[in-house]
């Protein structure tokens, strides 16, 4: 399995409500298209972070996005198809900063209650 997890930072000219809306309703059922794409989960970056543990430094991502494929070429194929920079184009008229990873998931198993 090959995941990718995406990390997006709003363009200035937008809200959050306007940037999440666009994620949803327009990119998002372009991107759920994607040929080979088994998985596809949008975080959206809470408002207030007031919980313990958190950084002394605000986050700098408005939202991350995970992409599951089932190997390296299955995401070369989809991300090499034509619509794909008209999709990318679409996005980057929406971001101010994109960044992406590849990751190797790791699933690690819940601790049961004692």
């Amino acid at each position: 399995m090959t995941k990718i997890v995406w990390l997006l930072k709003k363009s200035d000219h937008l809200t959050t409500e306007e940037f999440q809306d666009w994620w949803l309703h327009s990119h998002a059922p372009h991107a759920r298209k994607a040929p080979g794409l088994k998985r596809y989960v949008i975080n959206f970056a809470r408002q207030v972070d007031d919980l313990a543990g958190r950084p002394t430094t605000p986050c700098d991502w408005d939202g991350v996005a995970e992409q599951w494929f089932d190997d390296d070429e299955a995401l070369n194929a989809a991300y090499s198809r034509p619509v794909s920079s008209d999709i990318r184009a679409d996005t980057m008229a929406h971001v101010s900063r994109l960044e992406r990873i590849i990751v190797r998931e790791i699933d690690i198993e819940p601790i049961p209650d004692s």
